[in-house]
């Protein structure tokens, strides 16, 4: 029973560890978008846990995204992940998504591609010239 409780009181600290961790994050809503020449800069709110909010911008280059394969549909959440990613405390306001953050996410995605690409079954054997012939009986002259 000793063993039990050791466990249970484990699992209950793991635990509280990953609320705080939670608690210090902020979470970030999108609040929109401007266009800057080439660059398209989206709008944050970041909400922190006691509800103070702080507003944030993270900027990216347009060509760039479109020359790793990244689509429009998929940027704001990509900058979400910038702000994400920042530390805690830190207090800049204004991010920019790196050429280098699309290459690795780029280089990801082909990697997961790859992958399926390499759990997909073989293509089946095509079928010969007797294919039926067992139940369509001798070939008429």
């Amino acid at each position: 029973m000793e063993s039990d409780a050791t466990l249970s009181g484990t699992v209950t600290e793991a635990a509280a560890g990953r609320v705080a961790e939670r608690s210090e994050r902020r979470q970030f809503v999108l609040t929109g978008f401007r266009t800057e020449g080439v660059y398209r800069v989206f709008g944050f709110r970041g909400i922190a846990a006691d509800r103070s909010e702080s507003m944030y911008a993270v900027r990216t280059d347009l060509a760039l995204a479109h020359k790793h394969g990244i689509r429009l549909q998929e940027l704001p959440l990509l900058c979400r992940g910038v702000l994400e990613r920042m530390a805690v405390g830190e207090e800049r306001v204004a991010f920019t998504y790196t050429e280098e953050e699309m290459h690795q996410r780029a280089t990801h995605l082909a990697e997961v591609k790859e992958a399926a690409d390499q759990k997909k079954k073989p293509p089946k054997r095509p079928a010969g010239n007797n294919a039926g012939a067992a139940w369509r009986g001798p070939a008429r002259p």
